[in-house]
């Protein structure tokens, strides 16, 4: 395996990988889209839930088809990740001795292919041994859908923020209010009966998990700036992101397309200072 599309990988049949992108799936950092923690995210893939994770390297065979290639070297997968973030050519050539499975198909949606090959497309039956890797339906709002929306605020945090004006978002001890926030609803003064009901779920499914520890990877801290810490909670038909000195976001699957924007209150600092402590982090 080598570069990113135009370089590719021998393999012991001679046949090549043509590598198109990479992730990881390690307690702290694994593709949400597929599970609302590490071990579902790991299930997905038919992967057990080893405590140091995977690299997951998506590519192209010689004849297009699709292929995950698994591996357990993941400083090595990280490593390529960051150069390739920054602009910086790497070739990712994990050893042999790394490579955990080969399954076909992907689990993420991959818009590049690689140069001089087919048109990607699903390995032939009898060359795949295994039903292929598909991408989590996202076209309607679910689980899936909710998860990528959570994602999506935590990277554009700002943009989000500046659209709540203070005052305007559901105050998780009082009364609740809205905002206008790109690409989505939040939450009206008519939705209380369904969002102020999921929102309080939430925060008590939360304050659960300080007393009970869920399956790892339901709480994750990332960096932010100054003091600060990003938090991502995940849970039975809900998402938070929230930031360590400011307020939270909440998606329910029974509310399509919503966002909730919810107020520090009496009790949200405290939570999110307890969710952080036993949060996995990033290595």
């Amino acid at each position: 395996m080598a570069g990113t599309g135009e370089d590719a990988v021998a393999a012991e049949d001679d046949d090549a990988l043509y590598v198109l992108t990479a992730v990881l799936l390690t307690p702290a950092q694994f593709p949400s889209v597929l599970g609302d923690d590490y071990p579902e995210a790991c299930a997905a893939l038919d992967l057990a839930p080893l405590a140091d994770g995977y690299g997951l390297v998506l590519g192209q065979d010689g004849d297009g088809a699709r292929w995950t290639v698994v591996v357990d070297d993941v400083s090595l997968v990280a490593v390529a990740i960051a150069s390739w973030d920054c602009g910086i050519e790497y070739e990712l050539s994990p050893d042999e001795r790394s490579v955990v499975a080969a399954l076909p198909g992907w689990p993420l949606a991959v818009a590049v292919a690689a140069p001089g090959v087919p048109a990607p497309h699903d390995p032939a039956a009898e060359i795949a041994e295994r039903p292929a890797l598909t991408p989590p339906d996202t076209s309607t709002w679910g689980p899936a859908q909710r998860r990528l929306g959570a994602d999506e605020i935590a990277l554009q945090w700002a943009a989000w923020r500046e659209q709540i004006p203070e005052g305007q978002f559901v105050d998780p001890d009082g009364a609740e209010a809205s905002g206008e926030a790109p690409e989505a609803e939040v939450a009206d003064d008519g939705a209380e009966s369904g969002a102020r009901k999921g929102i309080r779920r939430v925060l008590a499914e939360a304050h659960a998990y300080v007393e009970t520890p869920p399956p790892l990877g339901r709480v994750r801290s990332s960096f932010a700036p100054g003091d600060a810490r990003t938090l991502r909670a995940d849970g039975p038909g809900w998402s938070m992101v929230a930031r360590t000195d400011d307020i939270a976001f909440v998606l329910l699957d029974e509310e399509p397309g919503e966002v909730l924007p919810v107020g520090r209150g009496a009790q949200l600092p405290g939570l999110l200072e307890a969710l952080d402590k036993m949060a996995v982090r990033p290595a």
